[in-house]
């Protein structure tokens, strides 16, 4: 996690504005937004909300969040230093990613028809197919959808209407070893630990650092490798 993105440095900036704009008015319970101007000013809430909803905050954190936030803008007085807990911050953020992928995975493992490999991948057979199975140096033609274990969509073949065709080693692990085990005409769903993802960086923007995913894979064909030409006497 980067110490400020530049969005939440923007949207921060854009509070503490509004904030000196406002000073000396009462703060009143905010309504349910309703015209341009006040969906603008709750958007900033939402997208503020994407850069803490990793950390998995319970009410009272939130609260205490909230209580950051308006003490911030307002320039109230605080003990607390904040750039020295950056690397406490980017810790809770990891144990909380962590803790909820690992939960996840569990319960996913639970599953009937769930099987967990050795490596931490969990894969159920949502259909049985009647192919081959491809291996890890053939290209496959798949359609797919990738999410959060939150249940955020964030890449889908589906929704594109096209399949996908790509070489089964040049993806994340999670997918070199679980696709191996679909027959063509089979459909699976890969519950991936971030270690078998795409790990501590996750990939930016869509998926976050420790990232647990989730893939429902349909297998539609195997594009075997081609076979080496003998070498030429």
């Amino acid at each position: 996690m980067k110490k400020l993105t530049a969005l939440a440095a923007i949207l921060c900036s854009l509070m503490i504005s509004a904030c000196n704009a406002d000073a000396g008015k009462t703060a009143k319970a905010a309504a349910e937004p309703t015209t341009e101007e006040q969906k603008t000013a709750y958007s900033i809430g939402l997208l503020l909300s994407q850069s803490i909803k990793t950390f998995d905050l319970t009410p009272e954190e939130l609260a205490l969040v909230q209580k950051g936030i308006t003490d911030g803008v307002k320039n109230a007085p605080t003990t607390v230093k904040a750039e020295e807990y950056i690397p406490k911050i980017q810790a809770l953020q990891t144990s909380r990613m962590t803790a909820a992928g690992t939960a996840y995975l569990d319960k996913a493992a639970k599953e009937s028809g769930a099987t967990k490999t050795a490596s931490g991948l969990v894969i159920k057979t949502v259909k049985e197919g009647t192919g081959a199975t491809p291996a890890a140096t053939d290209t496959v033609k798949v359609h797919y959808e990738g999410r959060l274990i939150d249940g955020k969509v964030f890449d889908s073949s589906i929704a594109r209407g096209e399949p996908a065709t790509f070489p089964l080693d040049g993806v994340i692990a999670c997918w070199t070893e679980g696709v191996q085990s679909i027959k063509v005409g089979g459909k699976a769903q890969l519950t991936c630990p971030y270690g078998l993802a795409y790990g501590p960086g996750g990939n930016p923007p869509n998926i976050p650092p420790y990232a647990t995913l989730v893939f429902d894979v349909e297998l539609l064909e195997i594009q075997k490798a081609p076979a080496e030409k003998p070498a030429a006497k």
